[in-house]
């Protein structure tokens, strides 16, 4: 049987198994609470699994292994450590149980109805709703391009025709199941990517190209040879910033915050920080290490289809087993599928509720908003497939994505966590400050797609690639915003305070119900 049709056959029974997942959750997502949060019942298993799948797709697998391997060699292990320790362990640590704390006792479902219950302003709501809703886009788009280039190079299947079959899968499992669909099958995905990883690392190791290049020595001897250890300055400024942007930049995205809102108590919040941490090492650490042994594979010159390609390439020269690349394939189809149905239910949910159910249609029954989601889920992944079909690399749309919503919503959010004295100016400021300075790469690489806007000099092109620079700079920006402009408008008069003191009143054991 040609090694197409095993891998075809693999790939089948995964699709089966989520389905089913999905149709098992059906019964529990008939009212919206139930569709969104699942009810606030999830264990540490699920909870921590589902943080990770949502974190890791095909994007970190495909986009940034393959990029960042290329660019920085053996120093790109760095990023998936930096993931696991501040994305995952750190974020838990100072998220997870107050965020549950304050969702359950205000019963929120999104991160709009965070801002509105914090700060009292329903254009914060609605603003933060449209931000979330329009620039996940280029997020899950990112996700489907990843997915373009595994399938197009290990089974020589039309990228497009990949792609919707991934839509597909998406769209149902979330119009099946909606949240506790995507919690079950992120359970059952985590498992796949965990032991999926493992494996690929050890055969990995063992491929003629690392094996015969010396491994890691061999690695090693090519970045000196070649200027890469150490690494130039701006380099160094590059490595930083993308570790710093995919560890922090989680810290502000709603789909990874909704996490810990279906979260049953603070003893699973701590159970779940352990699980994150340990999937984390192993799947971010083991994915960017896989990347960086690129150059032993294709020495300077990059394969055809460019960093985007470089990872396929390896795995279709790595003389894997086929059951391997079957589950290979799975694992990066799981993580992606995981992640696409994360960040549609964020956006779609936060659409119905705080856009057409808080703003337009406030009669909506908790069915129709559940109804309306579901058709909004369908239209969201329509659109990202074909934003998916742009020429543009996965890092540059994920990190436009990542951040103008974390260089928006992060500081308003962690610092309200922790700090009565942010109030509604000092929240505006951070948001707008950090949303515009996100959206300067976003923007120079629109530009740089119109016939009619010439770039000669390039200065477009540079700015649309400094995406995860631009990212960091608006997180530090808003954090200063936030902060300063606080202090300033109360030393102005303006009192927040009665706000801020309902949101911080009260506990989860006295006032959460189910909602």
């Amino acid at each position: 049987m040609p090694k197409e049709w095993i891998m075809v056959i693999v790939i089948a029974l995964y699709v089966v198994l989520m389905l089913v997942a999905g149709l098992i959750s059906s019964k529990s997502s008939k009212s919206m609470a139930g569709f969104t949060v699942g009810g606030r019942s999830a264990g540490a298993w699920i909870s921590a699994l589902s943080y990770g799948t949502a974190y890791f797709s095909a994007v970190m697998f495909i986009g940034y292994s393959g990029t960042s391997g290329w660019r920085f060699g053996l120093w790109a292990i760095l990023i998936g450590i930096g993931n696991a320790v501040f994305g995952t362990w750190l974020a838990w640590k100072v998220l997870a149980r107050r965020t549950r704390d304050v969702s359950h006792r205000h019963h929120l479902k999104s991160m709009p109805q965070f801002f509105m219950a914090r700060y009292g302003s329903g254009r914060m709501k609605t603003f933060s709703a449209v931000v979330i809703l329009i620039f996940l886009i280029p997020y899950s788009a990112s996700v489907y391009k990843g997915l373009t280039s595994v399938c197009s190079v290990l089974l020589n299947v039309d990228p497009a025709v990949c792609m919707i079959v991934i839509a597909v899968i998406a769209a149902l499992l979330l119009v099946l199941g909606g949240y506790l669909a995507t919690l079950k099958a992120d359970f059952i995905q985590g498992i796949i990517m965990f032991f999926g990883v493992a494996l690929l690392i050890v055969f990995l190791l063992r491929s003629p190209a690392v094996a015969d290049g010396g491994g890691f020595s061999g690695m090693w001897d090519f970045m000196r040879e070649n200027g890469m250890a150490p690494l130039s300055g701006g380099d160094t400024v590059a490595l930083l910033a993308t570790i710093l942007m995919t560890s922090f930049g989680t810290w502000g995205l709603p789909q990874m915050i909704h996490k810990y809102y279906g979260i049953k108590d603070d003893n699973e919040a701590k159970r779940g920080t352990v699980i994150s941490v340990i999937f984390a090492l192993l799947v971010a650490g083991g994915g960017y290490l896989i990347g960086s042994f690129s150059h032993l594979f294709f020495g300077k010159e990059l394969p055809d289809g460019g960093v985007d390609y470089v990872v396929p390439h390896m795995l279709n020269m790595s003389a894997l087993p086929v059951l391997l690349l079957g589950i290979v394939l799975v694992l990066l189809v799981s993580a992606s599928v995981s992640t696409l149905s994360s960040i549609t239910l964020t956006a779609c949910s936060t659409a119905t509720m705080d856009l057409v159910k808080g703003r337009t249609r406030k009669e909506l029954t908790s069915k129709g908003s559940t109804v309306l989601t579901k058709v909004l889920c369908i239209f969201f992944v329509i659109a990202s497939y074909f934003i998916a079909n742009s020429n543009t690399p996965i890092l540059d749309m994920m990190s436009y994505s990542w951040g103008i919503i974390s260089g928006s919503f992060l500081a308003p959010y962690v610092i309200a966590l922790y700090w009565k004295g942010v109030n509604k100016i000092g929240a505006w400021a951070g948001i707008l400050g950090g949303f515009f300075l996100a959206l300067i790469p976003a923007v120079s690489k629109i530009l740089t797609l119109l016939p009619f806007v010439s770039d000669s000099s390039g200065t477009l092109q540079k700015l649309a690639s400094y995406g995860p620079q631009f990212a960091v700079g608006a997180m530090l920006l808003s954090m200063l915003l936030c902060f300063t402009v606080s202090l300033i408008a109360k030393s102005r008069g303006f009192d927040g305070s009665k706000v801020a003191k309902s949101f911080y009143e009260g506990s989860v054991e006295k006032n959460a119900k189910t909602v």
